[in-house]
């Protein structure tokens, strides 16, 4: 007799009998009873006032080197733009989405029976050879990294990205098993990222969520930074609303607005000229408060935080006098005819929404790192269709980041992880989204795992050929389930954290490599870094760690 499965929208929420009902944030996200709203602005109300057809404004001359000195930076860090999605609930990544494989890695096949539990029935196994062609059928490696050719994630990207992003793109994925349901798992590498030395122009790190990590999973305690807080960030309205540069917008061009303030600057700077030093001006000031090492006491410290409060102004003026420029809708790469997004999806799904608001950010170095957070990955509903449509709409967010970073012609690291995983008891989905796959039945976290991306504008990053594994750290059982002595971060997520944060400092170098032990004092990776760092550095040597 036919089991007739009701079928879960890609917005629906998941009420599972044999979970309790959701109480807390994490799990109304976990079961897509919350999705992380999104609205959609097209502007602020001093743009009605704005003059349409004016000028780009500059500062003058005489202040540009200013900048600097006063921390203002123009391009952020010059570090690689990094985002990471947190799919919260528990999805599943290793085998039906990004093959993970034995000793050998990820073309290592496991036994059938552990494709089975990774939701892949025996006839869609990667391991199969077509003896028409000789060829595996089910091995897809566009994006450097091997994903099953009917990966969700696959088609999501492929959708999403243009062949010539694909061609600049490889990755690795890591075996390493996490908690099922739960934000207890220190899964977000946000303030790693940042201790590195990835900030933004407006803010160092964001995120859809208003939690400490910005995302649903925590961060690990030990590199939490509470003056790093993440800024909440799940719109376009989010975005312009960054930056506020007054009523004097309204009331003159742009130009004219920063030539006012860098009057007031310089009639300030006058003043403080002739303000006689009420502190002995060798007294130290505090080391944490220098001024860029410049500044080492304390009547000057103030003078140049009074300047420097000025020179922001203008500067703000000078680069966000139109909101336009920091909104997602209104940037063609990103929503329109030729954008990633057309304009009906973009406003009738909050995910996409979520995602160009995050991206415009990081990858144009306004901010340094961003966490994206998709609900409802708690998917294993006696179905595969539920799944399998959700999980192409979060590639469809992974490539449309891959994608703006191709346009906008800087790298990206893309980094994906969910809260423990699912596994399958070998009943399958013949329904059309389900397309003869194996059932996810319920949570399973021993066949989790986690993976990134790398797009590299100069061509497809390069593997290290030290790391055992090619495209592969630690590996799983034949079983399909993670070996958890493969690697250090194969069973302790913290570890898995400083796995992800290496490979993402030694993208910037060689000689960076050395900056990990300063964020991990304890070495808990080991000696023998190599081991576990999967790609080349993108950028050369004469750049020092900075991409221009």
């Amino acid at each position: 007799m036919r089991i007739r499965r009701k079928n879960f929208s890609v917005n629906e929420p998941l009420a599972h009998p044999d979970h309790h009902r959701p109480r807390t944030r994490r799990e109304l996200i976990a079961q897509g009873f919350q999705l992380g709203g999104a609205a959609v602005t097209t502007g602020s109300a001093f743009s009605l006032f704005a003059n349409p057809h004016q000028a780009f404004a500059e500062l003058s001359s005489d202040l540009q080197g200013l900048r600097e000195q006063c921390g203002i930076s123009t391009q952020g860090a010059g570090k690689i733009p990094f985002i990471c999605f947190d799919l919260a609930g528990g999805a599943n990544i290793a085998g039906s989405n990004v093959l993970v494989g034995k000793q050998g890695g990820q073309l290592d096949f496991l036994d059938t029976s552990g494709y089975v539990k990774q939701g892949l029935p025996g006839d869609m196994s990667p391991a199969v050879v077509n003896p028409a062609t000789e060829t595996n059928d089910f091995i897809n490696q566009e994006l450097g990294l091997a994903f099953h050719t009917d990966s969700g994630f696959l088609h999501g990207i492929l959708e999403r990205t243009s062949v010539e992003a694909r061609a600049a793109i490889n990755g690795a994925v890591i075996a390493a098993r996490s908690e099922n349901d739960t934000g207890n798992n220190p899964h977000n590498p946000m303030y790693g990222i940042n201790k590195y030395g990835a900030r933004g122009s407006l803010l160092d790190i964001c995120g859809s969520r208003s939690s400490e990590s910005g995302g649903n999973s925590m961060a690990p305690s030990s590199l939490i930074n509470l003056e790093k807080r993440p800024t909440k960030i799940d719109r376009p309205s989010d975005v312009t609303g960054l930056v506020d540069v007054g009523d004097l917008i309204g009331l003159l061009s742009q130009q004219e607005t920063v030539s006012v303030m860098e009057t007031m600057y310089r009639l300030s700077d006058r003043k403080l000229g002739r303000v006689t030093p009420g502190v002995t001006s060798s007294q130290p000031f505090p080391e944490n408060l220098s001024f860029n090492g410049l500044v080492s006491n304390y009547d000057e410290r103030i003078k140049q935080l009074v300047r420097c409060g000025y020179l922001k102004s203008a500067d703000l003026a000078d680069r966000f006098g139109n909101p336009a420029d920091l909104n997602p809708l209104a940037d063609p790469d990103i929503v329109g005819e030729s954008g990633i997004f057309t304009s009906e999806e973009f406003m009738s799904d909050r995910e996409f929404q979520k995602t160009a608001s995050i991206m415009k950010l990081v990858v144009n170095g306004y901010a340094g790192a961003g966490t994206i957070t998709m609900g409802g990955y708690d998917y294993h509903t006696g179905d595969r269709s539920t799944g399998e449509r959700r999980d192409l709409r979060a590639g469809r967010c992974m490539g449309a980041c891959l994608e703006y970073a191709k346009r906008v012609g800087v790298p990206l690291m893309m980094y994906v992880f969910s809260d423990g995983s699912v596994f399958s008891n070998g009943m399958t989905d013949d329904s059309v989204d389900g397309r003869g796959k194996g059932v996810w039945t319920g949570d399973n976290q021993q066949t989790a795992g986690s993976f990134f991306l790398v797009y590299n504008p100069a061509g497809r990053p390069t593997l290290n050929n030290a790391m055992p594994r090619s495209h592969q750290i630690g590996f799983m059982r034949k079983s399909g389930d993670v070996d958890t002595s493969s690697s250090p971060a194969a069973n302790n997520v913290n570890l898995l954290v400083e796995t992800v944060v290496l490979n993402y400092i030694a993208l910037h170098g060689a000689a960076e490599i050395s900056q990990y032990e300063s964020i991990f004092p304890k070495k808990n990776l080991g000696l023998n870094l190599d081991r576990y760092i999967a790609l080349n550095p993108i950028l050369t040597p004469e750049q020092n760690g900075v991409i221009g």
